[in-house]
């Protein structure tokens, strides 16, 4: 039987959808959107380099452009997010609904998803041909 909705559409939503997601914490603490005040250095530690990390690689991510890459970087973001500041940072409870790490995991394995499986068929990459082309 015929699914409606193809895998490659959902992939394509899952793609975006984490990356506009991700993209409002990086404009929260970059630009000082959506009800938080933005930070002063963006190259300051640790706030303003997550901002970098949190604002830029996820336009790449929903515009489906080096998407293994970036999911790559992005995976390994938030595994120190979520042990740095959700594990040691909370008296080592481990379980994230507990130490409110629930996002930090959800977005390591939505990228660690998309960096075994790469931008999918609706992305600039699939639709530009040339050499080092994703999937």
């Amino acid at each position: 039987m015929n699914a409606p909705v193809s895998k490659e559409t959902t992939h394509a939503v899952l793609r975006v959808t984490a990356g506009l997601m991700l993209w409002q914490h990086g404009a929260q603490k970059l630009l000082g959107m959506f009800g938080r005040e933005a930070v002063e250095n963006w190259f300051s530690w640790p706030v303003g380099i997550a901002g970098l990390i949190e604002f830029f690689p996820p336009i790449l991510i929903i515009l489906g452009i080096r998407t293994r890459w970036v999911a790559f970087l992005l995976t390994g973001h938030f595994a120190v997010v979520y042990w740095w500041r959700h594990f040691f940072g909370r008296e080592m409870e481990f379980w994230p609904i507990v130490n409110g790490g629930e996002l930090a995991v959800l977005y390591c394995a939505i990228f660690l998803f998309l960096w075994t499986t790469g931008n999918g068929k609706f992305s600039l990459d699939h639709m530009v041909p040339g050499p080092g082309r994703e999937n």
